[in-house]
């Protein structure tokens, strides 16, 4: 794939609130590591003065402009579907959008957090238990990872959430496509003691543990050994829960693994270049190493 102006690559990053976002740091030194010219601009709604009901507006100008892709966060995923020419397959099944390559006059819609959280799992927890999994979170990432964790071969998930009609309508619309055997909603988090009695692992999908919302999403005496714990919080990588899972002797993944896969993802993307995900871990450690705020994977 080659950049619109033969010189080099310019990406943005859309969405509210993401000053802190490592996305850019995290695209630029790898995209320089593999001998690219590559720009990675954040386009912050806060900063720009603009509500999420512009994204039709922002991305025009962005295609006007010149730019050749665009990563969108929160609150964006969702609402810039109605303006892209043609999406991915999985973005189409999640409804949401977290990479834009613009191409040929084309904006098309991919969604690389189900492939950040599925490379994460095979490469942080390569032989875990899949019969029984609890999520709790059914938002965004949540869907997302809801997605990777069906394709992954997980038997039985549970979908729980503090909004109990939003982890029915994620349910129902996992088990459209991979049978009402294998998605049961779970209900609220009062429900998780005993949905994590028999099972096997447990993916948290929700702001908690990040600095601005701190604390642990469960109690530490549900906790038990025998249980894998995935967080998909990366900032701080030892979130509240991170810290208990390994404390009880859980194996335990970090939201590290899904913001660099994604970003690779996203990255193989833009530029049709090979990125080296290992190096771009090592490069994320750096970056939060003593640090405790929070930010929105791209």
């Amino acid at each position: 794939m080659a950049d619109i102006d033969g010189t080099g690559w310019l990406i943005g990053l859309l969405g509210a609130g993401i000053g802190p976002s490592l996305s850019p740091a995290l695209h630029e030194r790898e995209a320089e590591a593999l001998g690219l010219r590559y720009a990675y601009r954040r386009l912050d709604l806060d900063t720009l003065g603009r509500p999420a009901s512009d994204v039709g507006a922002i991305l025009g100008a962005v295609r006007l402009t010149g730019f050749d892709g665009l990563n969108v966060t929160h609150p964006c995923k969702q609402s810039v579907i109605e303006h892209l020419d043609d999406l991915s397959d999985d973005a189409a099944a999640l409804g949401a959008v977290n990479t834009v390559v613009l191409t040929g006059g084309r904006a098309v819609g991919h969604n690389t957090d189900q492939s950040g959280f599925a490379s994460s799992m095979a490469r942080g927890l390569p032989d875990a238990a899949l019969d029984r999994v609890v999520l709790l979170g059914a938002g965004g990432a949540g869907a997302a990872v809801a997605h990777a964790l069906l394709k992954l071969g997980v038997g039985r998930l549970d979908v729980v959430d503090i909004d109990p009609a939003r982890a029915d309508a994620l349910a129902r619309s996992l088990a459209e496509r991979s049978g009402t055997d294998r998605v049961r909603v779970g209900g609220r988090p009062e429900a998780l003691p005993a949905l994590l009695g028999d099972a096997d692992g447990l993916v948290h999908a929700t702001p908690t543990g990040m600095a601005a919302h701190p604390g642990l999403p469960i109690p530490a005496e549900l906790l038990d050994p025998r249980l894998w714990v995935a967080d998909v919080v990366y900032r701080p990588l030892q979130t509240a829960l991170v810290r208990a899972a390994r404390e009880a002797g859980c194996r335990v993944l970090d939201g590290g693994g899904m913001a660099v896969f994604q970003a690779a993802d996203s990255l193989r993307l833009f530029t049709g270049a090979e990125p080296d995900a290992e190096r771009m871990l090592r490069h994320l450690a750096e970056l939060t190493k003593g640090s405790s705020s929070d930010a929105d994977a791209a």
